[in-house]
């Protein structure tokens, strides 16, 4: 069975996930941007946004789709989901 490690960085509106993207892109720390601005209800903000590790369908569809089926090591998004609009970045993934 697949399994998959990721991190992510929650919150309200795509334009607040678009310009992390961008700072990301110019070279801004993920995990210090995840600390500071993701609304994560699971409280993976304060580790960096790290998810652990989770296989298929135990995410909402939408973010599940994203880590079992792109890039690994790049950070996607904004993806929206029912809880908000996420970046992603996959770290690791195992088929």
């Amino acid at each position: 069975m697949a399994k998959a490690t990721a991190r992510h960085i929650l919150v309200d509106t795509y334009e607040e996930a678009e310009e992390l993207l961008r700072e990301i892109e110019g070279g801004a720390d993920f995990a210090a941007l995840a600390e500071v601005h993701s609304k994560c209800p699971s409280g993976s903000g304060s580790s960096g946004g790290d998810l652990g590790e989770f296989g298929p369908g135990q995410m909402v569809p939408e973010f599940d789709h994203v880590v079992f089926h792109d890039a690994v090591g790049v950070v996607h998004g904004p993806v929206q989901t029912k809880f908000g609009y996420h970046l992603i970045e996959i770290t690791s993934r195992t088929e």
